[in-house]
């Protein structure tokens, strides 16, 4: 099957700047202590829930990753660009890291006790995010959770140069209530949602309010009891 655009020039993209990358955003979530929380509370959901292995998907130079791990959960990253990976595996020898897609995850049905995309599903066209949230889906266990980080707003940024060298990344801009019924669609229910004003001082200065959705794959239904059983009728 041919491969979309989108995650090609994805994948090259972040390949080209993947050490600088490293480099400048090792300390960022050291600055927000906002979204240390958010975290926080996503590890602590999957915790209450039973535990269970969590994917960060789209897990870049894996800092978050670590910070999860950090936390206590039972964590491990998957991403589609080898260059960051190749980051992520020098700086956190001692954590699992994959090369793979969003689009078909290489993990088996109802596997995870949550999963994270943390401003990893930015790059993903409208269109294709149905496919992504099934995806999501259908590799979290029942009770499983999901949260997702993106920056809030309506239009898409397009770079054609990152740290001084040549990209092509669309960075798509959307509303919680935009997110909200495509998660519903595919089965996920929202539990919580955040949305933060930009950070505009200090080491990362941001443009747009910053978006957090908690979402949970229901619970599996108990079993039904029959009729005699449930009146204590006896043969």
């Amino acid at each position: 099957m041919t491969e979309p655009d989108f995650l090609q020039t994805t994948r090259t993209s972040y390949d080209a700047f993947a050490d600088l990358y490293a480099s400048r955003f090792q300390d960022e979530l050291t600055a927000k202590p906002l979204d240390r929380g958010v975290l926080t509370g996503f590890a602590e959901l999957v915790a209450a829930g039973g535990g269970g292995p969590v994917a960060d998907v789209g897990c870049g130079t894996g800092r978050v990753t670590a910070h999860l791990h950090a936390l206590g959960a039972d964590v491990f990253g998957v991403d589609l660009s080898p260059g960051m990976l190749a980051e992520a595996r020098s700086r956190y020898p001692g954590l699992r890291f994959e090369e793979g897609s969003m689009l078909a995850l290489d993990l088996p049905d109802g596997g995870l006790g949550g999963l994270l995309a943390w401003y990893s599903t930015i790059h993903v066209p409208d269109e294709r995010l149905p496919q992504v949230f099934a995806e999501f889906h259908r590799v979290l266990a029942p009770g499983g959770h999901l949260l997702l980080a993106f920056q809030a707003g309506d239009a898409t940024l397009h770079l054609d140069d990152a740290f001084g060298r040549d990209v092509s990344l669309d960075f798509r801009r959307r509303r919680p209530e935009q997110v909200e019924p495509l998660l519903r669609d595919a089965g996920l229910e929202t539990r919580a949602r955040m949305l933060r004003e930009a950070d505009t001082e200090g080491a990362f200065p941001e443009k747009t309010p910053q978006a957090f959705l908690f979402a949970r794959k229901p619970l599996a239904p108990e079993p039904t009891v029959s009729g005699g059983e449930e009146d204590g009728a006896t043969d």
